[in-house]
């Protein structure tokens, strides 16, 4: 049962107190030996727990996303390589996509809401992007992309300034020196989202030029992710566009 049923069980007197303590107790998360499942963080949160896959063998990811489907309808994986997803696909029905590296399973469809829009500064950075726009888009943004548009032309940017103007996130990834996220929290009205990532010649410090770059934007409004963090960009993009209405 979940809360609310714990709850309505307690109110007409199917479950006394005690009843009610164990259950909580035992509901708080699901001990899997290797890991300890957090099913309860989306009543909390808004969002579930998702599950990080990268360092964790093919086996361990697919016995942690069957035990989260048991109890909720989808589940996402980030950083997942192909030995996870033919792992986890012969337990469960999942989805792979190799470009952003995420491994989803899901019984049921979410309406996309609102509206996030990414930009990437290049092609090299489309990895990154695309783990930003398809977790956004997971979670339940409605999301648009545009690649390939950072300073170097920057005109290539021009077409898409309107769309910028009622995005209610726009997250910014881009490598070498960084500049893009600086032009995007000069031209929108929303909050935008950094993301440096690690693409770049020797004195890009894999990522660390970009990421000391957009800290140090002049453009108020823009905040910073970690090197290649889309999912956290994309994550933090659909909580903004959540509370945006």
């Amino acid at each position: 049962m979940n809360f609310d049923e714990l709850l309505d069980a307690y109110r007409q007197g199917r479950a006394d107190k005690d009843d009610l303590k164990r259950a909580l107790l035992r509901e708080t998360y699901i001990d899997a030996g290797m890991a300890k499942l957090d099913h309860r963080r989306a009543e909390r949160t808004g969002c579930a727990e998702v599950v990080f896959c990268q360092g964790k063998t093919p086996e361990q990811v697919a016995e942690i996303m069957v035990r989260l489907a048991g109890h909720q309808p989808r589940v996402l994986g980030t950083r997942a390589d192909p030995a996870h997803a033919e792992a986890a696909a012969a337990r469960l029905e999942v989805d792979y996509d190799p470009v952003s590296r995420l491994l989803s399973h899901a019984r049921e469809a979410v309406k996309p809401r609102g509206k996030v829009v990414v930009l990437s500064a290049g092609t090299s950075d489309l990895p990154v992007a695309e783990e930003a726009a398809k977790t956004a888009e997971f979670l339940g943004s409605r999301v648009l992309c545009h690649f390939d548009c950072g300073v170097a032309g920057l005109h290539r940017l021009f077409p898409v300034i309107e769309e910028l103007r009622d995005a209610r996130a726009v997250i910014c990834v881009a490598g070498m020196e960084g500049a893009l996220a600086s032009v995007a929290g000069g031209l929108c009205p929303a909050p935008v989202i950094a993301v440096p990532t690690s693409v770049g010649y020797g004195a890009s410090f894999g990522g660390l030029a970009a990421l000391l770059a957009m800290l140090n934007s002049c453009a108020p409004g823009v905040c910073t992710v970690n090197i290649d963090n889309g999912f956290g960009a994309g994550y933090l993009a659909h909580r903004m566009n959540t509370l945006a209405g």
